[in-house]
């Protein structure tokens, strides 16, 4: 089945764009800093803290999520209740941001964003709740003598 294969891919996307993401977020706070930009009077330095705050903590929540699915695909068992959560959370954070981003930045980056929604949908809905109860069935079931 495409289960394993779709984990790791989702997996191995999650990785390759956690850094990426850290790096944007490095650009933006290196424009805040040498261009001393703020909004409505707030500190730059503080502007460029955020920035580097957010960017290191979506790229470790896009890591945390990437590893959610490589154990999904190693172990080829869903994932627990905890990590479907995070998961979900970065599938609904993709698609809040595929929006935003067909407007802004246009068509390649809303692609590339739903590209990584579908994968961890995908991901999600093959290791869904009738995964395990097959399974489960499958190993109940008296072998035929």
């Amino acid at each position: 089945m495409a289960r394993r294969p779709i984990a790791l891919v989702t997996a191995a996307v999650l990785f390759l764009e956690a850094p990426g993401i850290v790096a944007i977020n490095a650009v933006m706070a290196r424009f805040v800093q040498v261009q001393s930009m703020s909004l409505d009077g707030m500190d730059p330095g503080a502007m460029y803290t955020g920035t580097w705050a957010l960017g290191i903590g979506s790229g470790i929540a896009l890591a945390l999520c990437g590893l959610v699915a490589l154990l999904a695909g190693i172990r080829d068992r869903r994932p627990g209740r905890a990590a479907r959560g995070l998961l979900i959370g970065c599938a609904v954070v993709h698609g809040i941001l595929a929006a935003v981003a067909v407007g802004l930045l246009g068509w390649p980056a809303f692609t590339f964003l739903v590209v990584v929604l579908g994968l961890i949908v995908l991901t999600l809905v093959m290791y869904g709740e009738g995964y395990d109860r097959t399974a489960e069935l499958r190993e109940e079931t008296p072998a035929a003598a």
